[in-house]
């Protein structure tokens, strides 16, 4: 595996390739990522284990998505199991990803407990009787420098992880190696990435914006409200179809081909 160094503009075409294979197999990639949501969501709410078991398996899920993107460029229909590729691949690699989990899951731990330490005393507590809109809650004490802070230190683990599974899965690179690799790939690449994050937030904004107008014409606040959630979720399913072609872009094999 070589690292390959794409021009800026490459971020865009990230941006339009996620989408375009979205609507390739609209139902199967929403519903995907709606599994992964809701075992994400399932896991968080056991007692003691289940926060850290949903942090863990966030790679492997991610992974699973990626998967469920490339067979979709390729013509293919994913189904369900493909979610779990990465425990699809055999001992050494799964235990590769295990790994790769329980580093993430530490390392979200340890970013939760340092917000806590810059941006306050620790989880801000809100009476929901009190907050009515996403606007009062940002005007919570804390609540907004939390989330920044948060943001900041997310950024670093967040380059860490971003070609990491990938790089385990598909082409046995061991956690450190795949960790140390996807960041200088992020850094070799930081303007196609800049580009690409960007243009997603253009994307959400003009989606939002769309979607205040629509409200305003037709049916008010509570239109919007009925609205919003399921219009995020495929947003963000079309951001993770997404995720795949900035791996393939990234790397090269050592015939010069784009990594499967």
């Amino acid at each position: 595996m070589k690292l390959h160094h794409v021009p800026a503009s490459a971020g865009i075409q990230w941006v339009k390739l996620g989408i375009r294979t979205f609507f390739r197999q609209p139902l199967a990639l929403a519903g995907l990522f709606f599994m992964f949501m809701l075992v994400v969501s399932v896991l968080s709410i056991v007692p003691v284990l289940g926060h850290a078991l949903a942090l863990a398996l966030l790679p492997a899920a991610t992974l699973g998505l990626m998967a469920a993107t490339r067979e979709a460029a390729a013509g293919q229909f994913p189904m369900p199991t493909v979610l779990a590729s990465a425990f699809q691949a055999g001992r050494e690699r799964v235990r590769a990803m295990l790994v790769l989990g329980a580093i993430y899951a530490a390392g979200s731990f340890v970013i939760m407990g340092l917000t806590a330490l810059i941006a306050g005393t620790g989880p801000v507590a809100i009476d929901p009787e009190q907050v009515e809109s996403a606007g009062e809650l940002l005007r919570q004490p804390g609540v907004m420098r939390g989330l920044l802070v948060s943001l900041v230190l997310y950024v670093p683990l967040g380059l860490l992880f971003w070609h990491a599974p990938a790089l385990v899965h598909w082409h046995g690179v061991s956690p450190a190696k795949s960790l140390f690799f996807s960041a200088l790939a992020c850094w070799t690449n930081k303007g196609a990435l800049l580009v690409y994050f960007l243009g997603w937030t253009g994307v959400f904004f003009g989606v939002s914006l769309g979607l205040v107008l629509l409200a305003t014409l037709l049916g008010g606040p509570k239109l919007l409200s009925l609205l919003l959630f399921p219009v995020a979720m495929l947003m963000s399913a079309m951001f993770f179809s997404s995720l795949y072609f900035t791996f393939r872009d990234s790397f090269t094999t050592d015939d010069g081909q784009a990594p499967a």
